[in-house]
């Protein structure tokens, strides 16, 4: 049985992205969905995972609006202006590899810690998106080194979170997701126009997989087609 219930109020994490503006907009024309509220750095209660204090301060804004159902965190980053992942070991650097660290696992864990007080403790699912190629075991070309480790952890991080859930939170499943290529600013670089989906597209394949998603599934590694994947 989902998790999700009928009807369910969600809060998107990461709203002025291009995969979190979908989300929004599929979520606004949602029958189920009695409200959605997005957030991003510009935003009221805004985060930014630059400063590591706005996500205590974000969540704690919000408590009067939950609780919600569903919650998905879009945040991310593969790449910058001042550099593009990694082809080799000796393109890896310090700057590079603790920035992606701050954005794509501690930040997002941190999301969970605070965020998940908002969750309904009687069914709720949050989902936070990883990246396939966070899965060591599915890594068979090597590179993108400060890429690949951030979404590792970030993985452990939901799998942990989500054995303490088991015990604290029963009914409610934290998952890691995987969208696949979609035409948005991070996969521009890497053919993403030609080789991704729309954003509507992998936001709606991603919410069909969420609203299925039950206790059982919590500390799964998903992908968009409903797909388990290797961690």
């Amino acid at each position: 049985m989902s998790l999700v219930p009928t009807p369910f109020r969600a809060l998107i994490i990461g709203s002025s992205g291009t995969i979190g503006s979908a989300f929004q907009e599929l979520l606004e024309i949602n029958p189920n969905c009695l409200e959605v509220l997005g957030i991003h750095r510009n935003s009221s209660h805004s985060i930014n995972y630059d400063d590591p204090h706005s996500i205590a301060s974000s969540a704690n804004s919000l408590l009067e609006k939950g609780p919600f159902q569903l919650i998905i965190n879009t945040i991310g980053a593969l790449h910058s202006e001042k550099w593009m992942p990694e082809k080799r070991l000796e393109d890896l650097h310090a700057e590079q590899l603790m920035q992606l660290m701050q954005i794509n696992a501690i930040g997002p864990a941190l999301t969970i810690k605070y965020f998940s007080k908002l969750l309904d403790p009687t069914g709720s699912v949050m989902a936070t998106l990883s990246a396939k190629v966070g899965s060591i075991e599915d890594n068979r070309l090597g590179g993108w080194y400060s890429y690949r480790a951030s979404k590792a952890a970030l993985n452990m991080l939901i799998k942990t979170t989500a054995i303490e859930f088991s015990r604290t939170k029963p009914q409610c499943a934290v998952i890691a997701l995987h969208p696949g290529t979609v035409n948005s600013k991070l996969s521009k670089p890497f053919k993403g126009e030609q080789i991704g989906r729309p954003p509507l597209d992998a936001a709606q394949d991603m919410l069909e997989v969420i609203f299925s998603v039950t206790k059982e599934d919590s500390g799964s590694f998903l992908s968009y087609s409903g797909e388990r994947l290797p961690w």
